[in-house]
């Protein structure tokens, strides 16, 4: 069980928005080879999920990413070409 206390301990400096923020940078990054398609839907997803992550666990800069996130996905959509 020491791994787990180990872990716990590292995430209690951190809020959901910061642990979604690099979920989203990691996924972000693992898309950058596929496609912008793929790339795009990502951004539109976790747009969504910014939007919809409750204020009480994150602070409120959070809901505004998710607004440009949401903006900017459906515009990487359109102009990709693959």
């Amino acid at each position: 069980m020491l791994p787990l206390q180990v872990i716990d301990s590292f995430l209690l400096d951190y809020n959901v928005g910061q642990a979604l923020l690099l979920g989203f940078v990691l996924t972000t990054v693992a898309t950058l080879p596929l496609s912008r398609k793929v790339l795009a839907l990502n951004t539109i997803l976790f747009g969504v999920v910014f939007m919809l992550t409750p204020q009480s666990l994150v602070p409120v800069h959070y809901l505004f990413l998710g607004i440009v996130l949401v903006v900017v996905g459906p515009l990487l959509y359109v102009t990709a070409r693959d």
